[in-house]
């Protein structure tokens, strides 16, 4: 039986002052897809992720353009260098713009475009101190989701935001009932209940004002039917229909992100790998969480996209 081969990309929180450094020395093509994505933004986005400063990268609104290149960059040099491709795709949050750029869904000057967009968006939805995330982990999804429905009061927003692997569950929603569920869960029985350190609370329903302003933007930029099936996060389904794209990527913003129902459907599709395409090691070890008998690797690195 031939390998099947998956490739995932990373989201927000895998960005870092530095990375790609060693790939960009052996392979032009890394600074080659920085330099297009700079020109449809405008800045040195090259620069940026070598030289810093840091606070300004983790802002959203230049750490999505940062990790989209990032992202297509690692998965060029993989098309110069290996034969194999993979026969499906997925990308976390943000990464699923990066999937869509891979499978010719997207091109990348339009997609640094709109995820620079999509970043400024969600930092405007919400002032600064009034939303936040955490990371509960050790309780049931459904227990998490009783917590969140009990304290969303007041018209509150607490929701789930990312069902990241078995047992760690990320909420998001208004401070104030983020910290109520946080307290819930330890007396729960949670293990951990770990408040994030973002500005903005992604995947839940304060991102929907920034989700119909981005639907605008989405409806204007050309997409075409993936030549890789693309699995997608909103809803856990591929789409070859370029409206039914551009409508999960709205409907993205606010609804949670349902990363372990994607690796089991990639294991049930019969994917043996899964190749983390972008900086950093978080979906690899998440994956390894979900399905134990998947081979999980980033080939982030030179020499695992080399040998």
């Amino acid at each position: 039986m031939t390998e099947k081969i998956a490739f995932v990309f990373p989201g927000q929180g895998s960005q870092s002052v530095g990375m790609l450094q060693n790939l960009a020395a052996s392979h032009s093509i890394v600074q080659q897809t920085f330099q297009e994505a700079s020109d449809a933004l405008g800045y040195d986005l090259w620069d940026l992720i070598q030289n810093g400063p840091e606070a300004k990268l983790n802002q959203t609104e230049y750490t999505q353009p940062a990790l989209l290149a990032a992202g297509v960059a690692v998965w060029r040099v993989w098309e110069l260098e290996r034969e194999e491709r993979p026969n499906i795709l997925a990308g976390h949050s943000l990464g699923e713009y990066t999937a869509l750029v891979s499978a010719k869904a997207l091109n990348l000057r339009d997609a640094a475009t709109l995820v620079a967009l999509r970043g400024r968006l969600m930092q405007e939805a919400v002032p600064e101190g009034i939303g936040a995330m955490a990371a509960i982990l050790g309780l049931d999804d459904a227990v998490i989701e009783a917590l969140c429905k009990a304290e969303a009061i007041n018209g509150e927003v607490v929701a789930p935001a990312n069902y990241n692997s078995p047992g760690q569950v990320v909420i998001s929603g208004h401070k104030t009932a983020v910290e109520r569920v946080m307290a819930a869960a330890k007396a729960s029985g949670a293990k951990r209940a770990i408040a994030l350190a973002v500005s903005v609370p992604s995947h839940c329903l304060l991102m929907k004002p920034a989700a119909l302003q981005l639907k605008i933007a989405l409806d204007e930029i050309p997409f075409k039917c993936p030549i890789i099936p693309v699995i997608h996060n909103v809803d856990v389904s591929q789409h070859s229909s370029v409206q039914a794209i551009r409508q999960a990527l709205v409907e993205q913003l606010y609804q949670p992100v349902r990363w372990v129902e994607t690796i089991r459907l990639m294991a049930q599709k019969g994917v043996t790998t899964v190749l983390e395409c972008g900086p950093g090691v978080v979906l690899s070890g998440l994956n390894r969480r979900i399905v134990a008998t998947l081979q999980c690797e980033s080939i982030s690195s030179g020499e695992a996209l080399c040998r």
